[in-house]
């Protein structure tokens, strides 16, 4: 398996290239990292390949808000500037500059 550097990072804003949602990256994958149980649940004529990166998203759609995983070959850049609005960005990030999201830093002991 050969792995490939992220075409996105965190604090990136991405949509999906084919449903209607949007959402900024709060984590990454270099390869598919969920259950098989979640893998086989994805109708096998859209399920992406496991060696690429996967994308942990605090999304939304009109209707909600969610975490979501997605690979690579379904996102794109959301050019659109606007920030999300999931409730739990202000956990992970403390500002929203020029379209991207600035990571909190964080605290260890």
């Amino acid at each position: 398996m050969v792995l490939r550097l992220a075409k996105f990072g965190l604090g990136q804003v991405v949509k999906h290239r084919v449903f209607p949602f949007r959402g900024v990256i709060f984590d990454v994958d270099p390869v598919f990292a969920n259950t098989e149980e979640w893998w086989q649940s994805i109708p096998e004529e859209v399920r992406p390949h496991k060696d690429q990166p996967f994308y942990h998203l605090l999304a939304e759609n009109d209707q909600s808000t969610y975490v979501a995983y997605v690979s690579e070959q379904n996102l794109v850049l959301d050019e659109s500037e606007e920030p999300v609005t999931h409730p739990q960005t202000a956990l992970l990030f403390s500002e929203f500059r020029e379209g991207r999201y600035q990571m909190r830093p964080r605290m260890t002991h």
